[in-house]
């Protein structure tokens, strides 16, 4: 059985960090895209980082590239999410999801939702003095 489960999320100040973790169980990250999305109050569900399962190759949209950073553990099946100096804007309900890896082949996809087969249930993350 696919699974996908976020934890890290929680209340933080702005300027401050965070690191989001994505456990993925019933299948190994070699063969899968793993992105980050997340969906603030009103607003569509967005893309903001992905990872390839097998070489690492790493994606970000341009509203968080500097302040985000993807990586894996593909020993422990995980996927992680570092964001640095967390300003209100990023709150937000964060998601990750899991895409063949084929998707890579059409990279002007990578942040459509439609293209992610499994999703976790999301972690909160709150940007708040």
């Amino acid at each position: 059985q696919v699974q996908l489960v976020e934890s890290g999320g929680g209340l933080v100040q702005p300027g401050g960090s965070l690191r989001l973790s994505c456990a993925a169980s019933g299948f190994t990250l070699d063969n899968y895209v793993i992105g980050w999305f997340r969906q603030a109050p009103g607003k569509e569900r967005e893309g903001v980082s992905c990872i390839s399962g097998s070489d690492g190759r790493t994606y970000y949209s341009g509203s968080v590239k500097g302040r985000f950073t993807i990586f894996r553990d593909n020993a422990e099946n995980t996927v992680y999410l570092q964001i640095h100096i967390l300003q209100p804007e990023d709150t937000a309900v964060y998601y990750c999801a899991a895409a063949r890896r084929e998707l890579l082949f059409r990279p002007w996809m990578i942040w459509n939702v439609s293209e992610y087969d499994y999703w976790g249930q999301g972690t909160q993350v709150t940007v708040s003095s």
